[in-house]
């Protein structure tokens, strides 16, 4: 059970594909006593994780606070950030409050590739240097990429690096046309390019000792299924199951790339949306189509959110990415 908060929308940054359209600070966030009180919700309705993200989460001033008041409620707390901001002071701070992990976008083993994709010059070198001050002060950290037609290619090597570097993981995003992201979804990966990077992750799997995850690819459990590959986790897509999305205003959605509001957890609280929201309920069925039919319905679900982007809306839609025809 694991909620992504993104506390803020404010970035330094300006990727290409960012799913918030993350640059300037929203007014209405929530507050640090809104968001303790969010805290203090996700406890109590059994959440065990909160990834604080964004934007750039480390850009909100009360972070560490937050940080320490996760760890004082029993949540795991971890983080999706650029890496750019992580001078050697706050990373210590971060891990002194309890931090468990922290995610550093890297989009590319060398610096042209990334920077050009975050659309800021110097960022791959900032992003390196916030992992080694993760070595520096003893936090553990992992890479997380997001991968279109640029880099399709270099997915190995980014691993290697990330070998190199003492990364404790690394995850694969696959694009989904969300936020920026739809003014690049020319660059997403196809049908066999998409299936095709599954198998490289799995066969990649087996040569280095590093967790490596696709995310936003649910169709891997079912891949990893067929090989024999023993997996940690249980089903590829949680949204709405055992995950979703708290937008900085208070919004809640059922995944970062699903961009249907089920309520705001200011006027309805956490708990009472968890539990009670239709969109949800309706993520907790068997979808429609092939995805429904399929023999891997339990293990894998489909994309929810590719499924809304490319059937113009219909979340509980069949995943067009997936090349399987297989049914029960």
């Amino acid at each position: 059970m694991l909620v992504s908060w993104n506390t803020t929308r404010q970035c330094n940054l300006k990727c290409k594909h960012c799913y918030r359209d993350a640059g300037a600070k929203d007014e209405g966030e929530l507050d640090t006593r809104e968001g303790k009180k969010l805290l203090e919700e996700l406890a109590a309705s059994g959440f065990k994780m909160v990834i604080f993200s964004g934007g750039e989460p480390l850009l909100r001033t009360d972070i560490v606070e937050l940080t320490a008041y996760a760890r004082q409620l029993g949540l795991r707390g971890v983080f999706g950030t650029t890496g750019t901001v992580m001078d050697l002071d706050l990373t210590k701070e971060l891990k002194d409050a309890g931090a468990m992990c922290m995610g550093i976008s890297l989009d590319s083993s060398t610096p042209e590739m990334h920077d050009e994709f975050r659309q800021v010059p110097g960022a791959w070198e900032k992003a390196v240097e916030g992992m080694e001050n993760c070595l520096k002060v003893g936090l553990p950290f992992q890479i997380h990429t997001t991968v279109v037609n640029d880099n399709y290619e270099e997915f190995e090597n980014i691993t290697d690096f990330g070998v190199k570097m003492g990364a404790r993981a690394h995850h694969i995003f696959f694009l989904v046309p969300t936020g920026r992201g739809k003014d690049i979804e020319e660059d997403a990966l196809r049908q066999r390019q998409y299936e095709g990077l599954i198998h490289r992750i799995l066969k990649k799997q087996k040569e280095v000792d590093m967790e490596i995850k696709p995310t936003c690819a649910p169709q891997f459990m079912r891949v990893a299924s067929q090989k024999g590959i023993d997996m940690r986790f249980s089903r590829g897509c949680l949204a709405g199951r055992s995950y979703c999305c708290i937008l900085p205003n208070g919004d809640l959605h059922p995944c970062p790339y699903l961009p249907i509001k089920v309520g705001n957890v200011r006027e309805e609280g956490f708990k009472t949306l968890w539990e009670e929201g239709k969109v949800l309920q309706d993520l907790r069925k068997p979808p429609h189509g092939k995805c429904g039919e399929c023999r891997y319905e339990d293990l894998c679900g489909g994309c929810r959110a590719r499924a809304y982007y490319y059937s113009d809306g219909d979340y509980m839609a069949e995943d067009p990415w997936c090349l399987y025809g297989g049914k029960k």
